[in-house]
């Protein structure tokens, strides 16, 4: 999967992915989600943020995890 809402520039926030070159991190959005907020209420305190936004972050926080998960299972087996 592609992800064009996610950005990484290692001068912006130390390299930590981003929603859209904003300083709003992956990991922010996806805390949000994990507290119980809905999309509405997140786009409603952080405007700049479009519901598509949020939810290509938590399509790129399960990628991240599947990713790792996988480096796991190789290392597990080498």
């Amino acid at each position: 999967m592609r992800f064009e809402r996610i950005t990484v520039d290692p001068v912006q926030m130390g390299g930590v992915p981003c929603v859209r070159g904003l300083r709003i991190p992956v990991a922010t959005v996806v805390g949000l989600i994990a507290q119980g907020m809905t999309e509405a209420r997140i786009v409603a305190e952080y405007p700049d943020l479009e519901v598509e936004d949020i939810r290509q972050a938590l399509a790129f926080a399960a990628a991240a995890v599947d990713e790792r998960q996988q480096g796991w299972r190789s290392m597990s087996t080498a």
